[in-house]
């Protein structure tokens, strides 16, 4: 089994339960914690998502472009995440994604990217500012390693484009609910549930909702509509604040006792 085919199988949960794939900035609050954090967060989420630190961010709201900040100051690389990967004793427990902007890979090299990012466990990559018309040269690259690329489908995605993109995705299909950038806490917009059905009728990779999930009454309420959710800035709210993250992601994921139906 490739690793984005175990990615994909890590995510189809259940019925009855929603998966949960956890979000990380790379290397904070410090490259010391980033190791144990990694570990305690994958025990809980069925995937994770390690942000690469960027300069110029046009997806992140500002928790994840503040921690993005501190990575970077604190001499966070691409190279740093990808060894630190590879060298991690035990693995954690979940399959791994990149996510990250083009920018930074393109610098490191597709291919090198590729193979390194194969060899430290990573399963597939989501790149935001990689449109799907221009993705073929980056995805056959990967896919050529056994790894994915995810596909984002915003509330206002066209119903052509729509379809294109879940036929492209792998790993998952990113469902952003909100127009607009990641760390709100906005609720459940109207029209939700009847565009997640849409992407779920057409798309073959598991649907993963995201954007301003927060409570276990979101997750409730999205646990019939997508497959999961995706957490991110509240998580990292959470470590900032000294709180125990995988006690608040047991709180989120119907896999735990506390979440509401």
């Amino acid at each position: 089994m490739s690793a984005v085919d175990a990615l994909e199988s890590a995510l189809r949960t259940p019925k009855g339960k929603t998966a949960l794939v956890a979000y990380l900035t790379g290397g904070w609050p410090s490259q010391e914690a980033f190791v144990s954090l990694l570990q305690d967060v994958s025990s809980v989420a069925d995937a994770v998502e390690i942000g690469v630190p960027f300069s110029d961010p046009m997806a992140d709201g500002p928790t994840i472009q503040r921690t993005s900040q501190e990575a970077l100051a604190n001499g966070v690389t691409l190279e740093w995440i990808l060894s630190t990967l590879e060298n991690m004793s035990p693995r954690p427990a979940a399959p791994l994604l990149l996510m990250g902007y083009l920018n930074p890979f393109l610098a490191y090299g597709v291919e090198r990217l590729a193979r390194d990012a194969e060899r430290s466990g990573v399963a597939g990559f989501i790149v935001p500012d990689l449109p799907l018309d221009e993705a073929d040269g980056f995805r056959s690259q990967i896919e050529a390693h056994g790894l994915g690329l995810v596909q984002l489908v915003t509330p206002v995605t066209t119903p052509t484009r729509r379809d294109a993109l879940c036929d492209a995705a792998r790993g998952f299909v990113y469902a952003v609910t909100v127009t607009g950038i990641t760390g709100g806490d906005v609720g459940i917009p109207d029209g939700l549930a009847q565009s997640l059905g849409h992407i779920r009728a057409r798309a073959k990779a598991p649907v993963m909702a995201g954007f301003g999930i927060r409570r276990p009454e979101q997750v409730a309420a999205l646990c019939d509509h997508a497959d999961g959710v995706i957490v991110g800035s509240a998580l990292l709210d959470c470590i900032r604040a000294g709180e125990d993250p995988a006690a608040y992601l047991r709180t989120l994921s119907s896999h735990g006792e506390e979440v509401t139906s």
